[in-house]
């Protein structure tokens, strides 16, 4: 196990970070985790510096919890990394390259690489080092990954890759994307996603920033790849995997924003609960009125059913089911993010106006809880994925 996980045995917690946990449901080990890393979010707090947090993080093996230990990882898998991002969020630091570089490319690559592409990226993305962000949503294709325009073509022993990617997260930070084309197959003559690295300063790769109303440190871009020569050793995996290889980072990506939604609708639930206990404008405090504790008791509910299907989703993804990790990670990622944004709406109108100052922190998480519903794949799609996949109903499209 990681470094920070052995770190952490001895340390008893019958009760983890925002709610109780019998031994049935989350082992001593991921308990003793879960308080070692709250422990940390709360030293580092709403006012983090994302660089500090991120080296500090990485220094203490959170980071790279799911990379194999050969390459300086942990040897655990995504059950482990989402516990790490759920506990940093619910101190209110989550860091959301988390969800990118060590989730969807550090699973990647550990997965279908090569082993010169593992002993080159992985031991960085483990200790935070290194970072590589991931490019797959394009202008006119949203949300429909068979959509996809960026080709990649053969040029000699190597590639050549041309399109467009927007909100990417994080390209400023990484050393390197992991980007989504397609290339032709030819048996079928049809394009095949395939998974390539594009390192930052590749010549003909360029990224413009994107004006955001929302307020994060990671930055969002569109990249234009113009032209841009690849070795042969920049393709992840097999030419002819397809969507294999993709999902095996998309599967992840969906726990873990599940995972950052849960922390970020934790920490305003706690900030509520906080202030109505002691909020007191008649004779008793604000929380013994029903119409404000049952609106927070509804909310923490919902939270932690969310939470049971997170845990569902990662365990079976780290136990090798694909197929049922898909179904499972899309239905945690769309109770997250559901959960998150009511639980947001509820702490910032108990606090009523303070709800909305800077003191308490609270207004800057409206905008950000309502990423958890868009991104990285709308609810609307969620519920097509379900109504297809799992309950065998016709398409519409």
């Amino acid at each position: 196990m990681s470094r920070s996980t052995r770190s952490t045995r001895s340390t008893r917690s019958t009760r983890s970070t925002g709610s109780g946990h019998s031994s049935i449901i989350e082992s001593e080990e991921h308990t003793a985790l879960r308080a070692a890393v709250a422990a940390l979010g709360r030293r580092h707090g709403r006012g983090y510096d994302r660089e500090t947090l991120w080296r500090e993080a990485g220094k203490l093996g959170y980071l790279g919890v799911n990379l194999p230990e050969e390459y300086g990882g942990g040897g655990g898998g995504i059950t482990e990394l989402s516990l790490v991002l759920e506990e940093l969020g619910g101190a209110g630091c989550p860091l959301l390259m988390m969800v990118v570089s060590p989730a969807i490319c550090g699973t990647v690559i550990s997965r279908f690489g090569t082993d010169e592409q593992k002993r080159q990226w992985l031991p960085g993305l483990a200790d935070g080092s290194r970072t590589m962000a991931f490019g797959i949503t394009e202008p006119d294709a949203g949300s429909n990954s068979h959509r996809i325009t960026t080709t990649a073509r053969r040029d000699g022993d190597g590639w050549v890759l041309n399109g467009r990617k927007v909100f990417i997260s994080g390209v400023d930070l990484a050393d390197a994307t992991l980007i989504v084309g397609r290339t032709e197959d030819a048996r079928t003559g049809s394009l095949k996603p395939c998974l390539f690295i594009v390192p930052r300063d590749t010549e003909g790769f360029h990224r413009s920033p994107i004006e955001m109303e929302l307020q994060a440190v990671e930055k969002q871009f569109e990249l234009v790849l113009d032209d841009v020569r690849l070795p042969a050793g920049a393709l992840v995996g097999d030419e002819d995997a397809g969507l294999l290889q993709l999902f095996a980072g998309l599967n992840p990506e969906r726990v873990m924003t599940a995972a950052f939604a849960l922390g970020m609708g934790r920490y305003a639930l706690d900030r509520a609960v906080e202030y109505a206990r002691t909020r007191q404008v008649w004779k008793e405090p604000i929380g013994a009125h029903q119409a404000i504790a049952h609106p927070l008791a509804q909310a923490h509910i919902e939270l932690e059913l969310a939470r049971l299907m997170m845990r569902k989703a990662a365990h079976l993804y780290d136990a090798g089911d694909d197929t049922g990790a898909g179904e499972a990670a899309n239905m945690a990622k769309y109770a997250a993010g559901e959960a998150c944004v009511r639980a947001v709406d509820q702490a910032v109108h108990t606090l009523g106006g303070n709800g909305l100052t800077r003191e308490y922190g609270l207004a800057s998480l409206i905008t950000a809880a309502r990423v958890a519903r868009i991104a990285p794949v709308s609810r609307e799609m969620i519920l097509n994925y379900v109504s297809h996949q799992s309950l065998g109903l016709p398409k519409s499209y």
